[in-house]
This record gives structure tokens, sequence and C-alpha cells, in this order.
């Protein structure tokens, strides 16, 4: 969680600004330039993080981020440099929506501690939940075959030379054909969220996969040690 943190603040500091100085975070109040994110006690219940974690993520993200938000570009940047190896520009963008609750084109800090809170410390459900609506790329409630493949097509093409076997176009169609067949129980050309979730449930290679691809998530939002050198 410190990843996106400590990101933003080598990206200010290389713009030649400055950073905001420390304020007594037991009397923390959220105030912030522009932008003011709901009460500590309020994320407390609303995320599983803890009083002491909040007031330490705040505090960075405040400095770092005076008027509360992430934007996209500074999104893709920090997903560039975990996966140098392919484009994450794609998934990046997929994942930053599905951050980005209210569709305004940024991240609030209140989006950022509830969509981490679930990715690593949600029950299965939760995780579930949060990948059908990464899936359901437009919001609709329903996830096409040609959502699925644009997700699909955006991982393998971030992971780049690293997949293994090597997945071009048409296998990645061959993939997607595989598993939205078996998801679309109803065989209506579309995946319910009760689909998506019986299926997942029931199917212990999706699990194993789901489990890689909370990791593409997380990682460049977790673990400050693993930053690449450039910004370490």
């Amino acid at each position: 969680m410190g990843q996106i943190l400590n990101r933003i603040r080598r990206r200010k500091k290389d713009n030649g600004g400055t950073v905001l100085p420390d304020h007594d975070l037991e009397d923390l109040d959220f105030q912030v330039v522009r932008y003011k994110p709901e009460g500590l006690d309020a994320l407390c219940r609303n995320t599983k993080f803890s009083r002491k974690e909040l007031q330490i993520m705040y505090r960075g993200f405040k400095q770092e981020c005076p008027l509360g938000i992430v934007n996209e570009e500074t999104f893709k940047d920090i997903y560039s440099q975990f996966f140098p190896q392919g484009d994450a520009t794609a998934y990046a963008h997929y994942v930053f929506n599905t951050f980005d609750q209210d569709k305004n084109g940024t991240i609030s800090f209140e989006e950022f501690v509830t969509g981490l809170s679930v990715l690593s410390r949600g029950s299965l459900q939760e995780k579930l939940q949060w990948a059908f609506m990464l899936y359901d790329v437009n919001g609709d409630g329903i996830i096409s075959k040609e959502e699925m493949l644009d997700i699909v097509t955006a991982i393998y093409d971030m992971m780049g030379q690293f997949t293994e076997p090597y997945i071009d176009e048409g296998t990645a169609k061959e993939h997607v054909e595989k598993v939205f067949k078996k998801m679309d129980i109803n065989k209506d050309g579309y995946i319910s969220v009760d689909e998506f979730m019986e299926t997942c449930r029931g199917d212990s290679s999706i699990l194993k996969g789901l489990a890689g691809f909370d990791t593409l998530i997380q990682i460049p939002m977790h673990y400050p040690d693993t930053l690449p050198s450039k910004y370490a």
C-alpha cells in the first residue's frame, strides 16, 4: 500500500515540488487543499484497516497528493515501472476504472483504501465481486465475451515476454472461449454475477488464476522494498 504513495512522492520531487510538513496524526482531521475525505472512524468501519494503518496511509497520501486524488496517468506510470517487459497501459486503465467508483476520472483516498482493503483482506466473496467489476468493463452488470477478451489480452500484454508459454492473440481468444463457455451457464451469451460467482467457487483452476490476478493488482501498491531501483 505504501508503493503508490512512494511513487507519487518521487514524481513530485522530480518535478521540483515541495513536500508538505507532517501533522499530528493523533488529531487527524483529514483536511486537504480541495478534497476532504470522510472521517477516520468511518473508514475504519468501512475497511479492514486499523486506525493507525489508515493514519499512516493518509499522511503519505496527503503529503504527496495535496488535492487528495490520484489521476489515471500517474496510476499507469506506476504499473509501467513494475511491468517494464510489457505494456501495462490497458490493464492499468481497467484497474483504475474499478478503483474509481464514482467514475470522475480520479481515485480518492476513500476509493484507494476501500479497494485495497478488499484485495488484501477481503473475503472470497468480496474479491470475486471486485474481479467481476473489473471484467464488467462498461458497468452494465454482465460480462460479455468481448469484455473478457479485453481484460485477458491486457494482462498478457502487460506480462509480455514473461508469459509462459508465449500467448499470441489467437491463444488468448481460445482461452477466453473456453472460460466463457464454462461460466455462461444459461448460454445466453453473457456472464451474470451469479454465474461468475458459482463458476469461480466450483473451479479450483479459476480460483488459482484469480489468486494470480490479485497479485498483479496489488504488487504496485504494496511492499516499498520492491520499488524499482530508480525510485528506491
